[in-house]
């Protein structure tokens, strides 16, 4: 297999999927709760807010009311479209995070995440909240609590109880490819076609939010979530065939491991703090390939490359 250093981004052929009668529009304008969400000519911002002890960059950061607060506030001004509030960590198990993150209880989810939703629409009324659980039951209460968006990184697959609380609210819905539930998912598969079985897989989980009733449906390749770094690196090269599934694509790229390989010094990975330069790099190819949405933990680092980028690009 290829070595990831030596990969070059190809530019897009007349064979890609976006091509053609059937293509899929280059502009979605979304409805979240009655919030109205563009993702078009200009990339949207999700900034990420872990409000997590574990969380594999900026665990323990923001664990208190407060300082989520103020954080959000510096994400909004910096150019985030959507706040992404998560309470449970997501970091995998395997060679890179050995044990990865340690469950949380629904209880204590909602105990992290309720009191940021509430802060978040109350004193930044112009942020779009996502929520990141695979819980119904806390989907529920932080819609009830003003949610706007829920970020589903099982990408359904407990079932269709978090797409129909989702569709009851009126709010829009991430799907992401992850081979198994948190707790149980292998650190790499081995894929025959990455891209086509994430393209198979998001399909899938489309049409069941469809079939709820959700109207919105964004979704996400699941980066670093039981994939080689080889693999990350291609589903970035080959983004546009997701185009096919007719949604906005989300990327999370900010920092992961797959960064520091690329970045790698004497087959050493950099360290998470040294990865934002990889990781902006990552994120340009990724919106040339077709990207709606980015979620980042640096937002204007982003926002400022992204609008360098957009400029060349329209000009």
């Amino acid at each position: 297999m290829q070595d990831p250093k030596e990969r070059r981004f190809k530019p897009d052929t007349d064979e890609s999927p976006a091509q053609g009668a059937d293509a899929p529009p280059d502009a979605w304008m979304l409805s979240c709760r009655g919030r109205t969400l563009e993702c078009g000519d200009d990339t949207v911002i999700m900034g990420i807010l872990n409000i997590t002890p574990d969380s594999f960059y900026d665990g323990g950061r923001y664990q208190h009311e407060d300082e989520a607060l103020r954080r959000a506030e510096v994400m909004m001004a910096e150019g985030a479209k959507i706040i992404d509030i998560g309470g449970a960590s997501s970091r995998p198990r395997g060679r890179v995070y050995g044990a990865g993150a340690m469950p949380v209880s629904t209880a204590e989810e909602l105990h992290r995440v309720l009191p940021v939703v509430r802060a978040v629409g109350r004193f930044l009324p112009e942020a779009i909240i996502s929520v990141d659980t695979y819980s119904p039951r806390v989907a529920e209460a932080v819609l009830n609590a003003g949610a706007h968006m829920i970020n589903d990184i099982t990408g359904l697959q407990s079932g269709p109880e978090l797409a129909i609380q989702a569709a009851a609210a009126g709010a829009a819905l991430v799907v992401m490819h992850a081979p198994g539930l948190p707790g149980a998912m292998p650190h790499e598969m081995i894929y025959g076609d990455v891209v086509a079985e994430v393209c198979t897989f998001l399909g899938e989980a489309v049409e069941k939010a469809r079939n709820t009733g959700v109207a919105d449906v964004i979704v996400d390749p699941g980066f670093g979530f039981g994939k080689s770094p080889q693999d990350n690196l291609r589903l970035i090269d080959e983004l546009s065939r997701l185009r096919s599934l007719h949604c906005p694509i989300l990327v999370g790229l900010s920092r992961k491991s797959t960064i520091g390989y690329v970045l790698s010094h004497e087959n050493e990975p950099v360290p998470v703090q040294e990865r934002l330069y990889g990781s902006l790099g990552a994120v340009a190819a990724a919106v040339v390939r077709g990207a709606h949405i980015v979620r980042t933990h640096d937002v204007r680092p982003t926002v400022e490359m992204l609008c360098a980028l957009e400029a060349v690009l329209k000009d």
